[in-house]
């Protein structure tokens, strides 16, 4: 029987989904343009690769790329207007990305331990999301 760690995969989710192009904290609106086309580009290529999988594959590689591309984009727009709504905006993206994809990759299970994975899903985004409103209040 297949188990599934939701907290090991979030850590290890996030690690690659935050790695966002390093970026001037002053951009240009040329410099903002040529960063967001970087992010539109690679996303089309990471979501073509995903054509060649099938079921389940396909669909997990899909949100892996659509959680990238919300991500860098939420990151790009933090690091070009550093308010604290646009970095509570930059971890909503992140959360809601590894959430998901560890929903995606609950599909693949069944029975109970499909419903005991996707419940340790929404209780992690639950509880990131609730750290993530604790650190925007003042």
């Amino acid at each position: 029987m297949k188990t599934f760690h939701i907290t090991s995969f979030v850590f290890v989710v996030g690690i690659g989904l935050g790695s966002a192009s390093v970026i001037a904290d002053t951009m240009s609106k040329d410099e903002y343009k040529i960063q967001k086309d970087k992010i539109d580009a690679t996303y089309k290529v990471d979501k073509e690769r995903c054509e060649s999988l099938s079921g389940n594959a396909e669909d997990v590689c899909v949100a892996e790329a659509k959680g990238r591309r919300d991500v860098d984009k939420a990151n790009l727009e933090a690091k070009n207007n550093p308010t604290d709504k646009n970095q509570y905006d930059a971890r909503m993206a992140r959360i809601d990305a590894d959430y998901a994809i560890a929903k995606e990759k609950c599909d693949d299970l069944n029975g109970n331990a499909k419903d005991v994975c996707v419940e340790e899903a929404k209780a992690a985004k639950e509880q990131a999301t609730n750290e993530a409103k604790a650190q925007l209040k003042p």
